[in-house]
């Protein structure tokens, strides 16, 4: 004889409603602190400004990129990837929907490296620095735009923090692989507005 088979019981209205607020707040939640800021510069509770999200959707241009559009000599990007295996430095990150990151090099004035970088999706980014001497209040934008990759050579303007600030628009996770060479002094990861230092880690 087979045994009878036994059925989980349905769960009940009340959990299925409790589930569903559940869902309807975490989505809430993202909408105001991570889609608002990030697409339309809405920050109502100031997390978008600390998170870096308000940057990439400011109209025209913005201070930062005024000043970097007055330089010359700094970034020469090249459609074809960097032909060089004697990388000082690899760094991977995987970023989640709306999440954001920077990387920073600390570079001396006329520090010249060779980049590369290449991301499984389409990504934000913004490549920008500032110097020691007057700190963020005096950042220069180079290159805001979205895309899968950008190679070529960055000249430092000057002694400071010069990198990438990317984030993530999909819907799905996507990874972040930059490759850089040349007189790097040292690595700042800033993550949720936090800054870590790190040692860089030549590819193996």
């Amino acid at each position: 004889m087979t045994e009878p088979v036994s059925i989980a019981p349905a769960p009940s209205r009340k959990k299925l409603l409790i589930g569903s607020a559940a869902a309807l707040g975490v989505a809430a939640v993202a909408l105001v602190v991570f889609v608002l800021p990030a697409e339309y510069g809405i920050d109502p509770t100031g997390a978008g400004a600390a998170l870096g999200l308000t940057k990439l959707a400011e109209p025209g241009l913005s201070e930062e990129q005024i000043r970097g559009a007055r330089r010359t000599g700094v970034l020469t990007l090249s459609d074809q990837p960097t032909q060089r295996e004697d990388w000082a430095d690899e760094w991977q990150v995987t970023l989640r929907p709306y999440e954001g990151i920077e990387l920073k090099y600390t570079l001396d004035q006329g520090a010249a490296i060779d980049f590369e970088w290449e991301a499984t999706d389409t990504v934000e980014y913004d490549l920008h620095s500032h110097p020691f001497e007057g700190g963020t209040e005096l950042t220069e934008s180079y290159a805001v735009d979205d895309g899968q990759r950008m190679q070529g050579r960055y000249v430092a303007p000057f002694t400071g923090l010069h990198g990438w600030y990317w984030q993530n628009r999909n819907l799905e996770d996507l990874t972040v692989t930059l490759r850089a060479a040349g007189p790097i002094g040292g690595s700042t990861v800033f993550e949720m507005g936090s800054p870590t230092e790190r040692p860089l880690s030549p590819p193996e």
